[in-house]
């Protein structure tokens, strides 16, 4: 399956994900802040990123233009990941983003949303 970097500041959120993923037979790199988050897609080269945007510091929107803007790793599938979908979208897709997965998740659907976004 692929690998898929979770970058995600809630613990129970960050397990859960892992879990659910996990058990579809994705490894998971899990990332509780975007601080390592380039040198972690440079040596990973994961399918997907699925970055939350509220994180402290440096939000999702800062990371994904750090991403974007070094040739490693600027074409990397990033995902946006928010309790605030709807009030995001648009600033999402400006950003170029690769998709948008809605907070709460349902962990009936998570994995298949997120092998949809896996192509």
């Amino acid at each position: 399956m692929a690998t898929i970097v979770v970058v995600e500041d809630e613990p129970a959120t960050l397990r859960l994900i892992a879990a659910l993923l996990g058990a579809k037979g994705h490894r998971v790199v899990a990332l509780a802040d975007g601080a390592a988050l380039a040198a972690t897609v440079r040596a990973e080269r994961p399918a997907l990123v699925l970055l939350d945007l509220g994180l402290p510091g440096k939000d999702g929107f800062a990371l994904l233009a750090e991403l974007r803007g070094a040739p490693p790793t600027a074409r990397t599938r990033v995902v946006a990941f928010t309790a605030s979908a709807s009030a995001e979208r648009e600033r999402v897709d400006a950003a170029g983003f690769d998709g948008l997965v809605a907070k709460p998740i349902s962990p009936a659907t998570f994995a298949s949303e997120i092998a949809q976004l896996l192509g």
